[in-house]
């Protein structure tokens, strides 16, 4: 696991671009300027999707995205689930392909390969997840467009700052059970889609076990001495 990450707060862009995915985005940045250490529910589907891994893989994928591969978009970790944010049309795609590659399924009785990749849960349409708060006491009202509405390119040191301690109070929520380990900062980040997301879970997977090319050997199987065999 990369020491690397560490939480990171959003900014009022990427706040607006979370916001848009709802049915009334100033109503979400309202309740984030009064209370901006509250979790939201926020629609899949046509800004975003979800892939949602448990915690340990999902760091996994995460750092073969930044190590090996383009990078990612927001990632979020909320009550032991990674949150990877995706190119719409992710959720109904990214499974088919595990399938097809054979990543997918959960049917062999024996230790296989594909024991190796966890239930990966894909938010799309008709979809909404829990999202972390913001952990901005500062405005975060709507910004005026940018000049360029061009997807940004993912990067690591822009992505990733050190923590801003959160409000005080009794009702903050540890940031180890919901925070941002790659937040939004603009108003259109760059978000993988499902082929990157497939080539993340397969090497984070590869790393996690040893794949052998030699079937199990059977226990029952009687052996013969062929050595005395004329």
């Amino acid at each position: 696991m990369s020491s690397a990450w560490n939480a990171s707060d959003v900014t009022p862009d990427g706040a607006a671009w979370l916001a848009s995915a709802g049915t009334y985005p100033r109503s979400t940045l309202a309740l984030w300027e009064e209370r901006p250490d509250a979790p939201v529910v926020l629609p899949c589907g046509s800004v975003f999707d979800v892939v949602s891994a448990p915690a340990m893989f999902g760091r996994r994928m995460l750092d073969r995205l930044w190590d090996d591969g383009p990078g990612s978009g927001p990632v979020a970790q909320f009550r032991g689930r990674m949150l990877l944010f995706a190119a719409p049309g992710t959720a109904q795609r990214l499974p088919a392909l595990l399938e097809w590659e054979e990543w997918g399924g959960r049917n062999s009785r024996e230790a296989t390969r594909t024991d190796a990749v966890p239930p990966l849960l894909c938010h799309g349409t008709g979809d909404a997840v829990t999202v972390p708060a913001p952990w901005k006491s500062t405005s975060l009202s709507v910004p005026a467009p940018p000049e360029s509405c061009s997807p940004a390119a993912p990067t690591r040191s822009d992505s990733i700052s050190p923590a801003t301690p959160p409000p005080s109070g009794d009702t903050v929520p540890a940031r180890s059970a919901s925070r941002w380990l790659v937040a939004p900062d603009t108003r259109q980040p760059w978000l993988p889609g499902p082929e990157v997301l497939l080539w993340a879970a397969v090497r984070a997977a590869r790393s996690a076990v040893r794949i052998s090319i030699f079937p199990p050997a059977d226990q029952d199987a009687k052996v013969y001495d062929v050595s005395r065999r004329r």
